[in-house]
């Protein structure tokens, strides 16, 4: 017998548990039979001889580890450290043909880093049994026999061997509690609950009886039934960490184990004495406690309830001196308070069905439930969860809050409640929402008998109101198509604006809680149907960080399923889809119900193609109603594949399908730059770009609607047609549209934002401003800019070539659907001609699709397929021939090529297959660089001088629309 073994020696130990458990603990250990117990932090030193240590690591519930000190020395550098692990007597503690790892804590002014203070350790411990031993053991990190600790503070080190393996809180039990996705609390903290609520004092009369609400994955039922039982939690474990050691008394531990199976027969005889109540009204709450228990090996009754009327059935005869109830709420999230009323008022039930005097002991962050308990708290001590500061806290059943009186009785707790109309009594955690319960039933009111009126079934009923209860409240009513458990259902969606620094965040938050726990009463829906929008400013990209690749193509039955949270409304008499689970849009901007219906009459109204353009589409809402008001091409464009699958879905369930409704991925401020130098115009535009963005996927760094709203107009303007137009929307509230700029680049802005706010966001007339975004028309009969310039002749030829940015502004201020008096392509003849009279491969009556007059002044004048007109200067230019290439002074861009002037091809003559659209394809001469893009329409010119600088527009008789 080694004199660690000696039942006389008293060894040096510590036990290491969660920060705010040392007191709990060094309690544990002294009913244990630990000697010299003084709770330090975050752990708890005690002594005694091994049996005592065996004992601890067998019985101890709320320990994490138990350890033997073997060493106390200094450690001021690393040769310090090596020398002190160095000299101790390794050879009696690990065998050669043992593994072992080193398990480092700390640090100090030299010794920074853990990972090499384990390493020196390790080098110490090898050395050490090299030289004794002539061998060394090997090293194991995972599943190590030994596992020798070594924690440095300040300048000093302590090194001792683990006994306990794994953690104690991990009992043995195959089952892991966190598996159930029901937030699986860990037995150490449903133990120390316990410890807390003096459980183990209410067993010892007899008959307890335990209330655990949100009993979540059963961890807190089982460590109560097993500490009712007397059974040891360490009984199921098969390893730990002493078994490798060379100091392990085996017979001392088989005698614990003896003693411990004795104890747990005998209390399995009590079963029947002991009340279990389980209050969870979550999915697999029941089943997941049932199985807890079963794991540990207890066979015991259990009453599992999902709701809070069941309650004071289950509790009838129960007596306040046996009885314990238990809260447990560490598994909600700090952003879901939503979750948040509905576990805050079944507490409040449980803690109002409990006879008077019962203990009460809850685990929660923040002080809003025991704000919500309106109950003198008894005790508390703080701890974490994770990271997350948290309390457990003790309170007396029926002891009010008001009682400052130590020596007062207890009272009945008065708890603020608010009254409906309709009688019905609502807790709240602040007095003054009553104010807020009646301004919501009266606006509730008028505005459900204004949606009557207007046959509108999603709106907003209350929108700040009230100051202090600054929050939006939207009415979403399932669509007639839908079936199931949608049928007829309405849902709530909750939007909290931001507090004011000034005012208390906690009573901000009671206030919103109040919100919740009210509003889906006074609105007559069902409390799980309310969900609370959160917004958060975040990273770039951060919208469509979760998206994945494009998922494959699936049948229109699994393409239209609607996903978790999804559901189908009506608004308009088409059919959307929304989602108001999964993000923080739910898919239907309400405040634009009045624009989407202006852009159906505005495609009603439009002539000619009937081509309409959606940018930043979002889940192509405004594309269903243009399509909806006779719109016969519609393109949607949007950087997130996720929304354009959105789109395509209300797109398909409202009937509008094929080939003329495309959707395009793109950045949209790059897009419309590429499209400008394509022949795709349209009639109607509708653009609702976001007042920031910063997204990872976007070609710019950030685009701001402000400072970049002139650009993308201008962009816009030039695609499209003669008589095109476009709806543009922002809703940053300060929104000023740059009209100065906007009218250099000829580019004309009317706001029409009054017509366009609907009744129920009135309050707020800056929720979005909208403007109608014209080409200034021409005079008629003004002459071009660029006339006088080419009267000059020569001599104005041989002049310094103008600032590009002087060309630009030219350009622009150019009227659009004009170039020298003739129309441009999308003018004129071609809109009146029957958009839909087309004939096969494009072709439109008796001549092919992308051919006009063009072909008749070219071949009928005699002219070559490209040239233009006669102009002033006398003579026609030659084929490919721009204008800048008929200066005198510069060569002809065929002419410069090293090969020789770029030759005719039979493809380039007559007409061509439309691809990917309607239209010829892409240039092979002039346009040979220019990007090809889908979408409907005619394609970039085949000759003309697209390829020398920018080009804004549709070429026309070889010549680019500077």
């Amino acid at each position: 017998m080694t004199d660690m073994q000696a039942p006389s020696t008293a060894l040096e130990f510590f036990a290491t548990c969660p920060k705010g458990f040392e007191q709990l603990l060094a309690g544990e250990l002294a009913s244990l039979g630990a000697e010299g117990v003084r709770a330090l932090h975050g752990q708890v030193a005690f002594s005694g001889n091994l049996e005592t240590a065996y004992r601890a690591c067998l019985w101890s519930r709320i320990a994490s580890r138990v350890v033997l000190v073997l060493s106390h020395a200094a450690s001021a550098d690393a040769d310090e450290l090596y020398e002190g692990l160095y000299e101790l007597p390794w050879e009696n503690h690990i065998a050669l043909t043992s593994t072992f790892a080193v398990d480092a804590h700390g640090t100090n002014n030299e010794l920074r880093n853990t990972q090499f203070i384990a390493l020196r350790a390790k080098d110490a411990v090898c050395d050490r049994l090299q030289a004794k031993l002539g061998a060394r053991p090997s090293v194991e990190t995972r599943n190590p026999d030994v596992t020798i600790v070594v924690r440095v503070r300040n300048n000093r080190m302590t090194c001792g061997i683990d006994l306990s393996g794994d953690p104690l809180f991990r009992r043995g039990t195959s089952r892991r509690a966190a598996d159930d996705g029901l937030g699986g609390m860990r037995p150490d903290y449903a133990a120390a609950m316990l410890a807390a609520g003096a459980w183990h004092r209410l067993v010892r009369h007899g008959s307890p009886t335990l209330v655990a609400a949100f009993s979540g994955s059963g961890t807190l039922v089982s460590e109560a039934a097993g500490i009712a039982l007397d059974r040891a939690p360490g009984l199921l474990r098969s390893r730990w960490g002493f078994t490798g050691w060379l100091g392990h008394d085996e017979k001392a531990w088989d005698a614990l184990l003896e003693e411990a199976d004795e104890r747990a027969a005998r209390g399995a005889e009590k079963a029947g004495e002991l009340t279990l109540v389980a209050v969870d009204p979550r999915r697999g709450a029941a089943s997941a406690a049932s199985a807890a228990l079963r794991a540990s090996g207890i066979e015991t009754k259990l009453t599992h309830l999902s709701s809070a009327d069941e309650i004071a059935s289950a509790l009838a005869g129960a007596e306040a001196a046996r009885t314990l109830a238990t809260v447990d709420l560490s598994w909600l999230e700090p952003d879901e308070p939503a979750r948040e009323v509905a576990a805050i008022s079944l507490a409040t039930c449980v803690a109002d069905a409990l006879p008077a005097g019962a203990g009460i002991v809850a685990l929660a962050q923040g002080p809003t439930l025991g704000a919500a308990l309106s109950l003198e708290p008894t005790g508390s001590l703080e701890t974490f969860l994770g990271r997350d500061a948290a309390d457990i806290t003790t309170y007396e059943a029926g002891r009010a809050l008001a009682a400052s009186d130590a020596e007062a009785p207890a009272t009945p707790a008065a708890r603020a409640t608010v009254t409906l109309k309709d009688g019905t009594r609502v807790p709240v955690l602040v007095p003054q929402s009553d104010q807020f319960a009646a301004r919501l039933a009266k606006v509730a009111k008028l505005r459900a008998k204004w949606a009557r009126r207007e046959d509108v079934s999603c709106y907003r009923v209350y929108d700040a109101d009230l100051p202090d209860y600054a929050v939006a409240i939207d009415l979403y009513e399932a669509s007639e198509q839908s079936r199931g458990a949608d049928a007829h259902a309405r849902w709530l969606v909750v939007q909290e604006y931001a507090a004011p620094k000034d005012i208390d965040h906690e009573l901000a938050h009671r206030r919103l809680l109040d919100v919740l726990a009210i509003a889906p009463r006074v609105m007559g829906v069902d409390a799980g149907n309310v969900t609370l929008r959160v917004r958060r400013r975040a990273k770039g990209g951060s919208q469509y960080a979760n998206e994945g690749k494009a998922e494959e193509r699936r049948s229109r039955r699994d393409r239209l399923a609607l996903a978790p949270g999804a559901h189908l409304v009506d608004e308009g008499g088409l059919t959307f889809e929304v989602n108001l689970a999964e993000r923080l849009d739910t898919g239907l901007f309400l405040d634009h119900r009045d624009v989407r219906a202006r852009v159906r009459e505005m495609a009603k109204e439009t002539l000619g193609s009937k081509r309409f353009l959606n940018l930043f589409a979002y889940t192509g809402t405004a594309t269903c109603y243009a399509a909806d008001g006779g719109a016969k091409h519609t393109t949607t464009v949007d950087l997130s594949r996720t929304y354009l699958d959105w789109a395509e879905r209300n797109m398909e369930r409202n009937g509008f399908t094929g080939r003329d409704h495309e959707f395009v991925q793109a950045d949209v401020v790059r897009w419309v730059t590429e499209q400008r130098h394509t022949y795709n115009r349209w009639d109607l535009v509708f653009c609702d770009p976001p007042t920031f963005s910063n997204s990872k996927r976007m070609g710019r760094d950030v685009f701001d609607v402000q400072r970049d709203h002139a650009e993308l107009l201008i962009g816009i303007s030039r695609l499209l047609t003669a008589n095109g137009v476009c709806l543009f929307s922002c809703n940053l509230r300060g929104f000023e549209p740059d009209v100065e700029k906007l009218a250099r680049a000829g580019v004309q802005i009317a706001d029409v934002t009054e017509g366009t706010i609907p009744e129920d966001f009135k309050r707020n007339a800056k929720i979005h401003h909208v403007y109608l975004v014209k080409r200034t028309p021409r005079p008629e009969g003004a002459p071009t800019s660029a006339a006088p310039a080419r009267a000059q002749g020569s001599a104005g030829r041989t002049q310094a070539r103008p600032d590009s940015r002087a060309n630009e502004a030219r350009r622009d201020e150019r009227p659009h659907g004009s170039q020298g008096g003739r129309p441009r392509y999308g003018a004129g003849r071609r809109d009146d001609r029957d958009a839909g009279q087309r004939g096969p491969h494009g072709l439109r009556g008796d001549r092919p699709y992308g051919s006009d007059r063009r072909e008749e002044r070219n071949h009928g004048a005699g002219r070559p397929y490209g040239a233009g007109p006669h102009d002033s200067r006398g003579s026609a230019r030659p084929y490919g021939a721009g204008s800048r290439d008929a200066r005198g002074d510069r060569p002809r861009y065929d002419a410069a090529r090293p090969d020789g002037p770029r030759p005719h091809t039979a493809r380039s003559q007559g007409p061509m297959r439309p691809l990917m659209g309607n239209g010829p394809r892409p240039s092979q001469h002039g346009g040979a660089g220019r990007p090809r893009l889908q979408g409907n329409g005619p394609r970039p010119s085949q000759f003309g001088g697209g390829h020398r600088g920018r080009n804004d527009g549709p070429t026309e008789g070889g010549r680019a629309n500077r």
